[in-house]
């Protein structure tokens, strides 16, 4: 198996875990948070709905800067209810699995850079981007709004096992 597929059969089963997490967000909960520091239930919902799009930037562009000093801030579409974030991943994840099913092993590692305001803030190989920037950040989001929902008594849904609300 090459690591591009490999990526990709990792993508694909993170992409269904985290849309099965993003259907359980309740509208009536949008800007409920769980202390004053953190995000809103519905802020981390649209930051992972967003989080598939990193792999088309990934692969189309060397690099993202996300406060250019010549140009507007990087901001994509902020939805304000589960269905608009819902629809919003499933397009990032749709054009996600077309990006990696053209990608071989060779440009997995061509360099990447991340910057703000043309500082460098990262650069990397985009198998690194991949792993760490698409898979592990939403893995990392993901189970942070699980906890989210433990505290307002919504059902946890079984990812890698069953949960103390759903088994498999």
């Amino acid at each position: 198996m090459s690591l591009s597929q490999l990526l990709f059969a990792d993508l694909e089963h993170e992409f269904a875990g985290t849309r099965k997490t993003l259907e359980r967000v309740p509208d009536d909960k949008w800007d409920w948070k769980i202390h004053e520091k953190s995000l809103t239930i519905g802020s981390l919902a649209t930051h992972l709905g967003r989080i598939p799009s990193w792999t088309m930037f990934t692969f189309d562009r060397e690099s993202l800067d996300l406060n250019p000093a010549d140009g507007p801030n990087f901001n994509p579409p902020t939805p304000s209810n589960c269905a608009e974030n819902l629809k919003i991943f499933d397009e990032n994840v749709a054009q996600a699995v077309a990006t990696l099913q053209t990608v071989d092993d060779a440009t997995l590692d061509q360099p990447w850079t991340l910057l703000s305001g043309g500082e460098t803030i990262f650069t990397i190989p985009k198998r690194m981007v991949i792993r760490t920037w698409v898979i592990n950040h939403l893995i990392h989001h993901r189970a942070i709004l699980t906890v989210y929902f433990r505290m307002n008594d919504i059902p946890v849904p079984a990812l890698y096992g069953p949960s103390g609300d759903e088994q498999f």
